[in-house]
């Protein structure tokens, strides 16, 4: 595969763009406090990271057979509070220019449900992308490559031709059934085709510095 032959660059949302790492855990730990659980342990954090709205609460109360007076809890406590504590990448916005102003497509493949629109709104990322992908947009969240395989129709691209960014195994597995670039963030034990750190690595690897 030829790295010049990248037309889009497609990001996930937690753990790359942001460190959503606080937020997660203080909206978590605030459901399993309304059900008299105790908070998320690391084993617990590290798999909700990854996982859709509603896998994590399958997976956080596995002996609940009817799950509704919890969901009822999320609407009551709603996700839009804890926005404040994301923290933006470092250089994030400053890629995204630069990926403008050297042609790429700039999307999100995302298993956040409700939320994109509202962050991207409240830190103003609302004009960054072209292609904005969450689980509710799909059939499939990751790690299934629908993401991915939606992006590539929508813009008659190849595998080849795509370079997804993210953080955790179930965006590895998304990239390599997509047989799209991987690059996995600040994650130097995920095996992907690079491993940065920055978003100035991502530059790099581009040849957009």
């Amino acid at each position: 595969m030829d790295i010049s032959k990248i037309k889009a660059v497609v990001f996930d949302c937690d753990g790359v763009m942001f460190d959503t790492a606080k937020a997660n855990r203080k909206y978590y730990d605030e459901v399993l406090q309304n059900f008299s659980k105790p908070p998320l342990n690391e084993e617990q954090f590290v798999n909700v990271h990854m996982m859709t709205v509603k896998e994590a609460i399958e997976y956080l109360f596995p002996d609940v057979k009817d799950l509704e007076k919890v969901y009822d809890c999320l609407k009551t406590i709603g996700y839009h509070k804890f926005i404040k504590y994301m923290i933006p990448e470092e250089g994030l916005k400053s890629l995204l220019v630069k990926l403008k102003n050297n042609g790429f497509i700039r999307g999100i493949g995302t298993n956040r449900t409700n939320t994109m629109e509202k962050v991207l709104e409240d830190f103003g990322f609302e004009d960054y992308f072209e292609v904005v992908i969450t689980a509710a947009k799909v059939k499939k969240p990751k790690p299934d490559p629908e993401q991915l395989l939606v992006i590539m129709a929508k813009y008659d691209l190849k595998p080849d031709q795509i370079l997804f960014i993210g953080d955790s195994d179930y965006d590895r597995q998304a990239a390599v059934s997509a047989k799209v670039w991987f690059a996995a963030f600040k994650q130097p034990d995920l095996k992907a085709d690079f491993n940065v750190d920055s978003m100035d690595e991502i530059a790099k690897i581009l040849q957009i510095n």
